[in-house]
């Protein structure tokens, strides 16, 4: 067909937004298989979109759903810095720098690429990784100490990596020497640079195929789908505001206020505590906790594309928290990130009965170990986020050993992947039998997990919030249990910790990694007989334990 007879028809839009989505599916596949890394190409820290040109999301692919929230404010850095007349085919930026259009922390780089097509700007395509080592004054890059973003490793505030195709070398000199891990970075740098040829060049495609117009009217139908779907929602939800506050593991209350019309919905967190040590996100980083809370309250099966969030509008204060100012250091956003994300839930939970689960471990439980490998004498470093328990709700058990829902669709690191990169012995993946989050519907259990040192003067480093306050129960069901790392030394001392940073492990000391179950859902004594039997066979509950909280003794 003469492209120049193909109308804005709705199949035709349907058929370019699919493509888009299976374009930013194989983005992410070339990245993985390309990556040196484990904690990319095993665990899928990662994420690919597709955006238009103005830095909208339009299609994403798969991965951390708060990493694919990055890509769009990313965008929107780079173009502040850099004017729209000024991006030429051919280039490719970087950024990690959370003050210039970073968002998250140094260790996450986002590269990012425009695609135009006969001299016009029609796309971005963009991805965000995680890299085990960016400097900064421990392995890993990742202090609890930190005071400022000068400690946790090299910035990169939204540079050109390729000018008009040529490349930067200045850039990649300083990426490569200020790392303790040079030949995995250039492996990853390069793995994101393929993903983002391989989405230009499918896009390009799909532009030949259909035209420059076509194409960009298929992403603003959908951008509007999105925004419709949104409004949709809201509209079938009761008006007000609802105040919430909670209680942290370091004594700060964290305070929100929602607003809820038919047209908007508005998040208040003006009032919380002063930015400090590294435990900050950057103004951006909340806006995306917020969106995912957003979306899972109003219309999960929506488009996650950047009409869906028109209505969403989030007030921070700057200084604070949430909306961390320059110099202040980002290493743990994470964990504020998560908080905020599960506090929202459970606001809502609070209001809307039925809605939300009861609470989950709601950590991301970083752990970073490292040091000299036993075989090669070479640096290593592990950096392995953690599963754990989820609530329950009802009529069904929280599942286990599941990422929270921050974090998303990612994977622990096999044991045999972890022996044979790493120095370490895995001595056991088990479920986390610790009691906690019974109800007539139980918590999932989380993890108890032993990693053994192989060699002396190794690290460890860890952020795990829920270190004292466990996943809360609901309508009678009972808390869960908490999250926290043990070290088990070889003369029999043992140390807990929440964070650590560069706390040195040496040969045969055991790490020991325990995330939460999750809260339980209703009256535990109206829990079935069959139920409770099956979870003393598992191993889940003890037969001393089932007596004290179900009433249930065996026969």
């Amino acid at each position: 067909m003469d492209q120049t007879t193909i109308t804005h028809d709705p199949v035709t839009f349907d058929i370019i937004q699919s493509a888009l989505e299976a374009v930013a599916d194989e983005m992410f596949v070339a990245q993985r298989k390309a990556s040196m890394s484990a904690i990319i190409y095993e665990v899928l820290d990662l994420s690919t979109s597709i955006l238009d040109r103005n830095g909208e999301i339009a299609a994403s692919g798969a991965g951390i759903p708060a990493f694919i929230g990055v890509l769009d404010k990313a965008i929107k850095g780079i173009l502040n810095k850099f004017p729209m007349d000024t991006i030429r085919p051919g280039d490719v930026f970087a950024s990690n720098d959370p003050y210039f259009g970073g968002v998250t922390h140094l260790n996450d780089m986002v590269l990012a690429a425009p695609v135009f097509h006969e001299g016009r700007l029609v796309a971005w395509v963009a991805n965000i990784a995680h890299w085990n080592d960016v400097g900064g004054s421990v392995p890993g890059s990742m202090s609890a100490e930190a005071t400022e973003i000068f400690q946790e490793g090299v910035r990169i505030p939204a540079l050109r990596l390729f000018d008009e195709g040529r490349e930067n070398s200045a850039v990649f000199d300083i990426l490569y020497t200020n790392t303790r891990l040079p030949d995995f970075l250039r492996g990853d740098l390069w793995a994101g640079i393929a993903g983002l040829r391989i989405g230009e060049r499918r896009v390009l495609e799909l532009v030949d195929k259909y035209g420059g117009d076509t194409f960009e009217a298929a992403i603003a139908d959908y951008m509007d789908l999105g925004e419709r779907r949104a409004r949709a929602a809201l509209r079938a939800l009761p008006p007000g505001t609802y105040d919430f506050e909670e209680e942290q593991d370091s004594g700060d209350i964290h305070k929100v206020s929602l607003t809820i019309t038919g047209d908007a919905f508005v998040v208040d967190l003006q009032d919380n505590p002063r930015q400090k040590g590294s435990s900050n996100a950057s103004r951006e980083g909340t806006e995306i906790a917020v969106q995912l809370a957003f979306k899972a309250f109003t219309d999960p099966e929506a488009p996650g594309n950047g009409g869906f969030f028109r209505p969403l509008r989030v007030v921070t204060k700057p200084g604070t928290l949430f909306h961390v100012e320059a110099p202040g250091a980002l290493g743990y956003y994470s964990e504020v990130e998560v908080r905020l994300f599960d506090m929202l839930l459970r606001a809502l939970a609070s209001y809307f009965p039925g809605v939300v689960p009861a609470g989950n471990f709601a950590s991301i439980c970083g752990t970073v170990v490292g040091g000299p490998h036993p075989d090669t004498g070479r640096h290593y470093t592990i950096v392995e986020p953690q599963v754990g328990g989820w609530g329950a709700w009802e009529g069904h058990d929280g599942p286990s050993g599941q990422f929270s829902g921050f974090h998303g669709e990612t994977f622990n690191c096999p044991a045999e992947v972890a022996e044979a990169r790493y120095g370490l012995t895995v001595d056991q993946i088990a479920l986390n039998a610790a009691p906690g989050g019974e109800g007539q519907w139980r918590g999932g259990k989380g993890i108890d997990v032993h990693y053994r040192v192989r060699a002396d003067h190794n690290f460890l480093s860890a952020g795990y919030t829920r270190a004292r306050l466990p996943p809360w129960g609901i309508e009678g069901g009972l808390d869960g249990s908490c999250n926290y790392v043990e070290l088990r030394r070889t003369d029999g001392r043992t140390e807990r910790y929440a964070f650590a940073t560069n706390v040195e492990v040496n040969t045969g000391d055991v790490i020991r990694v325990v995330t939460g179950v999750g809260g339980g859902y209703g009256d535990p004594r109206k829990r079935s007989k069959e139920a409770i039997a099956r979870d003393i066979r598992n191993g889940y509950l003890t037969p001393e334990r089932a007596a004290e909280v179900y009433g249930y003794v065996q026969d």
